[in-house]
């Protein structure tokens, strides 16, 4: 495998290119953030059976409740 050459040119320049730089006043918050939120990726056919993230949440509660607590490790 052959090594990486370093860059050596002298006029290379560390800052950013015009495409990466962002203007921070134009930036809007990410409208699927929540604390405390994990988000697990489900199978295409498990998902097709669900509508949104609220039956998946009643149904995997559900399921939890059925399972003797000496099983569940909470």
């Amino acid at each position: 495998m052959k090594k990486a050459k370093a860059i050596t040119d002298k006029s290379f320049d560390d800052e950013l290119l015009p495409e990466y730089k962002i203007d921070y006043s134009k930036v809007k918050r990410n409208p699927f953030y929540k604390k405390n939120r994990t988000l697990i990726e489900l199978d295409e056919d498990v998902a097709k059976i669900f509508q949104s993230s609220e039956q998946v949440n009643f149904i995997l509660k559900a399921i939890i409740k059925s399972i003797p607590k000496k099983i569940v490790a909470m």
